[in-house]
């Protein structure tokens, strides 16, 4: 049984690797848009529903435009490198929320949540730009796809250690339990999420450099969210996002690089029209 279990997750491991365009970076994904996109773009029907939309109409077209410009080169980069299918499958849409936490999201096939709390953080449309590029990139990169997969790998991983535990007392059953999932915690899922956001990072960077906006807004987006939070975070390793810190530096580093991938891009794009 054990090595049932042990087989089954390997296999599943290795036959859902694929490759995130542009980072190059192997993702574990067995979830299929099919599963996945009509679940998302319900919740998010059911959202709005139950959260007030901005009454501000300059800001909510701000946000829908730079939406679109964004979304419009992720659209152009896919089907100029083979993923027509895959471009069909978004359903873009962007819209303003009235509330004061700082945050913006997208799920799984372009469905975009702005809350006003984030807009004094943005200051700006570049910084808007930033932060569309960011969430659009989450999509864009399955990451929520992929979080559900390793989720299922680490509940498989759960019932392994149970399975290979199943003699022993009920002490040392809570000990191995506790130890696996304090571990893969730690040690797989939030290492994970970190890897999203970094990821997304620098997809954003590239896709709002591609939409025309100034890259370097970026990093300053972090530094006004640094400023904002005085310092107070988790320490990184027990953290879902990388510090502000890290994210600032990467995003500077990483800025020439977003520039080239881009005009490369934007150059492809209109060579194909």
């Amino acid at each position: 049984m054990k090595k049932i279990i042990a087989l089954t997750i390997v296999t599943l491991f290795l036959i859902s690797c694929s490759t995130v365009p542009i980072t190059g970076r192997k993702r574990v994904n067995f979830v299929s848009d099919a599963e996945v996109l009509p679940m998302a773009f319900a919740q998010y029907k059911g959202f709005l529903e139950e959260n007030k939309l901005s009454t501000n109409a300059s800001k909510t077209k701000e946000i829908k435009d730079i939406g679109a410009r964004i979304s419009q080169a992720v659209d152009r980069f896919m089907r100029v490198n083979g993923m027509k299918a895959e471009a069909d499958s978004y359903q873009w849409e962007f819209n303003l929320v009235e509330d004061e936490t700082v945050n913006a999201w997208c799920m799984p096939g372009g469905k975009v949540v702005f809350y006003t709390g984030i807009l004094p953080i943005c200051k700006n449309s570049d910084g808007i730009a930033a932060v569309m590029g960011h969430e659009v990139a989450h999509a864009f990169a399955k990451h929520g796809q992929e979080r559900m997969s390793t989720g299922q790998l680490q509940q498989l991983g759960g019932v392994a250690v149970a399975v290979a535990t199943a003699n022993k007392s009920a002490e040392q059953q809570q000990i191995w339990n506790t130890a696996y999932g304090l571990g893969s915690q730690v040690g797989i899922m939030l290492p994970f999420s970190r890897t999203h956001e970094r990821e997304a990072d620098r997809l954003g960077l590239v896709f709002m450099i591609m939409a025309g906006y100034n890259g370097e807004e970026a990093a300053e987006v972090w530094v006004r969210m640094s400023e904002r939070a005085g310092g107070e975070a988790p320490p990184q390793i027990l953290s879902t996002h990388p510090s502000n810190e890290s994210r600032i530096a990467d995003l500077k580093a990483y800025l020439p690089e977003a520039r080239a991938h881009a005009k490369k891009f934007n150059a492809k794009a209109l060579t194909s029209e």
